[in-house]
């Protein structure tokens, strides 16, 4: 259930209650594609970051260990002990994305594994068993990710198959509830709006799928190509005509500069494989910017990676020492980085929240742009 505290413009502040503790929000889910975020970070790593929810994904499980295996496990949260909630994705987008000799159909999509190229075939149901299985505390729709960009055509057809595919989840969903050894019979379901970046497609599909009366609503088919100036205006359009007393959950977005833009246009949920990616590869957000350690000036720098953190590697170490190991392939460098960009995108929406119980938001959001424009660097 989503209780809303507060709206500063519109931007909302509110408290969504699951099965594995209550979520505030504004969000940002940390991206544990395979039960585990890149970088070596446990789950125990992730409550001292402040991480409130942990988001897997349907796709990559099923394929291995097998949601099946899971299940036998104790479902995703014993799993990989995590007691927190869980989002896990619909397999979607991964199926799109990363398969190889793809057929849609109206009773599902049939691929090849792009690990060992067997045949999967994956449908709203599947998708929806899959979930069940993993035991996630919010399981998504299972939908179509059209490519972008797409002909107005092919994009109304896939949007009308989305809407039917999302009725068959609901329905699959509720009996999976209603079963004797479903592990989670509270697992709850989010539908996804598309429709790129035709503004009247995704109004349409908006009011369509709000009928539905789910537990929450995702933006999904953005930050693919489009513009920012364009993933602005479709988030600005399409919002209000989802439930304002539902969550709103924007997929794979994105920079800490998207995120403050959404939230200013309503939305309540992000997730994106940034902060983990890029601190693999040595680049770590700051609030003066994007810093690279790999660049020989930080070679003798005994200061932290931002003065001021209180994150694991900055109360610890100098950006000297996480360069060198980021050099020397050392894992730990990888971590520390990891862990450092996860708390600095939970952190900011701690000051999110705090700004919009203030009523304050549009000003924190233009001191926090201004600030990240002082030494961005490549």
């Amino acid at each position: 259930m989503y209780k809303l505290l507060k709206k500063d413009g519109n931007a909302k502040r509110g408290e969504f209650h699951t099965a594995h503790g209550v979520i505030q929000t504004p969000v940002f889910m940390n991206v544990g594609t395979a039960a585990a975020i890149k970088g070596a970070v446990a789950a125990e790593d992730l409550k001292e970051i402040k991480t409130q929810v942990e988001l897997s994904n349907t796709y990559h499980l099923h394929i291995r260990p097998g949601d099946k295996i899971v299940k036998q496990m104790g479902g995703l949260h014993r799993f990989m002990n995590w007691d927190r909630p869980i989002l896990t994705d619909s397999g979607g987008f991964q199926v799109f994305s990363l398969a190889s000799l793809r057929k849609i159909r109206e009773e599902g999509v049939y691929f090849n594994s792009h690990i060992d190229g067997r045949k999967i075939f994956m449908g709203p149901e599947q998708s929806m068993q899959i979930q069940s299985n993993l035991a996630s505390t919010i399981a998504m729709a299972f939908d179509e990710c059209p490519p972008y960009p797409a002909a107005r055509e092919y994009m109304q057809n896939s949007v009308d198959r989305t809407t039917r595919w999302l009725e068959r989840c609901k329905t699959e969903l509720k009996r999976l509830n209603g079963l004797k050894d479903t592990i989670n019979k509270e697992q709850m379901l989010f539908g996804i709006n598309q429709g790129g970046t035709f503004k009247d497609i995704r109004i349409e599909h908006a009011k369509k799928i709000s009928e539905l009366e789910l537990d929450g609503y995702a933006l999904g088919g953005l930050a693919v190509g489009e513009s920012h100036e364009e993933m602005y205006y479709i988030i600005e359009e399409t919002v209000p005509h989802l439930p304002i007393e539902k969550p709103t959950y924007l997929m794979g977005v994105g920079t800490p500069a998207n995120i403050l833009e959404a939230v200013e246009r309503g939305v309540d949920f992000f997730d994106c494989v940034y902060p983990s990616r890029n601190g693999r590869h040595g680049h770590v957000y700051t609030n003066q910017g994007k810093r690279n350690l790999f660049n020989a000036k930080y070679e003798t720098d005994d200061k932290p990676i931002e003065e001021g953190c209180m994150c694991p590697a900055c109360r610890n170490h100098s950006r000297a020492y996480i360069r060198h190991l980021l050099k020397a392939k050392e894992m730990l460098g990888m971590r520390l980085c990891v862990l450092h960009n996860l708390y600095f995108y939970n952190t900011m929406m701690e000051e999110i929240r705090n700004a919009i119980d203030n009523e304050s938001y549009s000003q924190y959001k233009k001191a926090k742009l201004e600030g990240m424009k002082q030494t961005m660097e490549k």
